[in-house]
């Protein structure tokens, strides 16, 4: 997924104040200094402006007259956009946004999985077959590992055939990913069988087994991040 900071000057002026308010360097409430920001960060007053807009839109900041241009409380955020949702796991504004995170596909992915069991057609079996085979050849490797797992994930919600549960991707993609290169990244169980349970279990139109079997994957993903967790807290 492409980051703001690829797109020139506008998109890292936008990636360094986003990252500074959701770890907090900027606190909620807080009124900024344009001018300082301005020098600090080297950019033309309308380049300034111009990410203040973005991250207007997406809830963070807002401009008043007499107070000029503050940050919002949290509560005002859009938390579901994934550019925000990124900035939290890489600033670590929020330790517990992977807890989060798992509450949310815990009651949205099994339930997905029941419905795919229903609708999905040749097209949504193939593409949940190349995403295993992904799996397959991405032994070994971080990086295609996290590929072929979105790649999965992506293929269950389109086998819903819900537009509305499809959306759900966006909010999904991005914490997903970053929960993927922290379990990749290091040591790990083999996640093809737990996969290839669900695909089973769809292809055999069995909707509570596709519901466990997503229930299962999920408890085991949990476990992958506690691993994780314990083996960088022994260090």
């Amino acid at each position: 997924m492409a980051t703001y900071a690829g797109r020139g000057v506008h998109g890292q002026t936008v990636e360094v104040i986003a990252r500074r308010i959701l770890a907090g360097e900027i606190a909620e409430g807080a009124t900024l200094n344009l001018g300082a920001l301005q020098e600090e960060l080297d950019v033309s007053l309308t380049a300034l402006r111009e990410a203040l807009k973005v991250l207007s839109a997406k809830g963070i900041v807002d401009a008043r007259q007499k107070r000029g241009t503050f940050v919002r409380p949290r509560a005002d955020w859009h938390l579901l956009d994934a550019d925000v949702i990124r900035w939290q796991m890489e600033e670590g504004a929020d330790p517990r946004l992977l807890d989060k995170l798992h509450e949310v596909r815990s009651i949205i992915e099994p339930a997905a999985a029941r419905l795919a069991a229903i609708r999905a057609v040749d097209e949504d079996f193939s593409a949940l077959e190349q995403a295993l085979e992904e799996m397959i050849e991405a032994h070994g490797d971080p990086v295609a590992s996290v590929a072929a797992d979105l790649s999965f994930h992506r293929a269950l919600l389109n086998a819903t055939h819900n537009d509305l549960l499809v959306r759900m991707e966006v909010v999904m993609e991005t914490g997903l990913a970053e929960r993927d290169r922290l379990v990749h990244g290091g040591a790990h169980d083999d996640p093809v069988p737990s996969h290839r349970a669900v695909v089973d279990a769809i292809r055999s139109r069995d909707e509570s087994a596709a519901e466990t079997a997503m229930r299962g994957l999920l408890a085991k993903a949990v476990r992958d991040v506690e691993k994780v967790r314990a083996q960088k807290g022994r260090r």
